[in-house]
Formats: C-alpha cells, sequence, structure tokens
C-alpha cells in the first residue's frame, strides 16, 4: 500500500480547515486516513503558531516507512525543519503575463511603425487558430489590400491606457489605399513572424 501525508478538508464553506494525515494514496482526498499528523488553517495569520501544528515524532516514522508528503505538506516539513523541499526549476515562473506581453508589444510596435499607421486584429473574428493563423491571417490581409478596406478590431472599445497610442482600426472599418501591410503573428512558445506584403 503507498502511503501519502496531505490535507484532508474540514470546516464549512468558505471557511476551511484542514488536517494533516496519512493515508491510502488511493483513498479519496477527504476519505478515511490512517493517522491525523498535524493541522492547517489558512485563515490564521502566516505568523501565527497555530496556523500550521505538526506531530513532528509521527511524521518522522511515517517517512521513514516511506509515506510521501505532497507538495503543500513538503513545504509545511520544510519550513519546521523536518524534511527539506528542494527548489523546483519553473522557467515560466518569472514570464510576463499577457497583459504585460500585450503592453509590450503596443509599444514595439509604435516605436517601429509610429503612431499614426493604422492597425487591427484578425483575432477578434476568429479567434487563435493555433498552426493556421500565419496561412488565414495573410489571406486575410492581402484581400483587404486587394479590396482598399480594412476591417475594424471587433470589441474594441477602451484600449488599455497603458498600451502604446496606436491608430486602432475600429467602427465600421476603413477603407485605405496603401501599398505596404505588415502581418504579425506573435505565437505561443515565443514563435514570432512577422510578413511585410507590397502590392503590385
Amino acid at each position: 500500500m503507498a502511503l501519502a501525508i496531505r490535507l484532508s478538508r474540514g470546516g464549512a464553506k468558505k471557511r476551511p480547515y484542514y488536517r494533516i494525515v496519512v493515508a491510502d494514496s488511493r483513498s479519496p482526498r477527504d476519505g478515511r486516513f490512517i493517522e491525523k499528523l498535524g493541522t492547517y488553517n489558512p485563515l490564521l495569520a502566516k505568523d501565527s503558531p497555530e496556523r500550521v501544528k505538526l506531530d513532528a515524532e509521527r511524521i518522522s516514522h511515517w517517512l521513514g516507512v516511506g509515506a510521501q508528503p505532497s507538495d503543500r505538506v513538503l513545504r509545511f516539513l520544510d519550513a519546521a525543519g523536518i524534511r527539506e523541499r528542494a527548489a523546483r526549476n519553473n522557467p515560466k515562473k518569472a514570464e510576463p503575463g499577457e497583459k504585460a506581453k500585450e503592453r509590450t508589444e503596443a509599444r514595439a510596435t509604435r516605436e517601429v511603425l509610429g503612431e499614426r499607421v493604422p492597425v487591427s486584429a484578425a483575432k477578434s473574428y476568429i479567434g487563435h487558430t493555433l498552426g493556421a493563423c500565419g496561412a488565414i491571417e495573410a489571406w486575410w490581409t492581402i484581400e483587404m489590400m486587394r479590396d482598399k478596406w480594412f476591417a475594424p478590431t471587433l470589441n474594441l472599445q477602451n484600449p488599455d491606457p497603458e498600451c502604446a497610442d496606436l491608430d486602432h482600426i475600429t467602427g465600421a472599418g476603413r477603407t485605405m489605399d496603401i501599398e505596404y501591410a505588415l502581418k504579425n503573428n506573435f505565437a505561443f512558445g515565443g514563435i514570432n513572424t512577422s510578413l511585410v506584403f507590397r502590392r503590385l
């Protein structure tokens, strides 16, 4: 039988209280357990001695017979000096969020093209088509150049004030006779492509 040292939830709705237990790893999280080893009350202040209470002697016993603590419990054990938790390498932890990326993209667009270059987003119509987005949006751009009409970005009414001041095409679209168009594809995993189209 594989043993796990983990949290078992109690308390009321929106007022959780956890027992730290040793249980059969196949059992439901809040089901039967073998022994209670401590408690965790997340509603208490982080510096409260009552927030996490551990029976160090019994925990050491169960660790000695092969029980595996969950990551959350291992954090408690590490803080109490019972078992060290190895540092984890999470390369995405410091990665900026989506809003930060969009603001950076807007600033870069303005620095390269200037503030009065019109911009619109095909993604507002079709979502993110993953591997197909480059081909679909390239065709979309060429069609708009040929028709001399550029579609607006749907549902864009109040651009983020922290984004650069760009000339967003909104409303009913815009009639323009242009010689060049730039199509950017910023994909998952940092796979980015920019295509420049010229009218012949």
